[in-house]
């Protein structure tokens, strides 16, 4: 079920914004809403590149708490700048979700995750 959520949150449900909220050019909405999975490419920084138990969250430098402030201030401005910020705020809400069926499966794996309050903090709300 992760893994199907994971993807369809990343490539599935950004047409569906592009669609609804971008419905004049809902195509070329979409291009730059997956466009903005370019934002992993923060993963080739880090050894190893993937590990299981890892929160993207924090950890890797375009997923940063910094960062996500600065996809926030780019709702501010106008098209195409408000849509990347929209897939890159819907990414990071994509990977926290991911962090999430992670945390609940292995609280103890994330001990020295750079995200470990939100996810506690997160977990205590949702009662996971």
């Amino acid at each position: 079920m992760q893994i199907f959520t994971h993807y369809f949150l990343h490539f599935g449900f950004p047409f569906f914004i592009a669609f609804i909220f971008f419905r004049k050019e809902w195509k070329k909405a979409y291009l730059i809403l997956i466009a903005t999975m370019l934002v992993d490419l923060d993963h080739l920084l880090v050894e190893p590149i993937f590990e299981t138990n890892r929160c993207s969250i924090n950890f890797h430098f375009f997923h940063t708490y910094y960062a996500i402030l600065i996809y926030v201030l780019l709702l501010f401005f106008r098209k195409p700048f408000r849509i990347i910020g929209i897939g890159l705020l819907f990414h990071m809400l994509t990977d926290f979700i991911d962090c999430l069926f992670m945390y609940s499966r292995c609280a103890e794996c994330f001990e020295g995750s750079p995200a470990i309050e939100l996810l506690k903090a997160t977990s205590k709300l949702i009662r996971i």
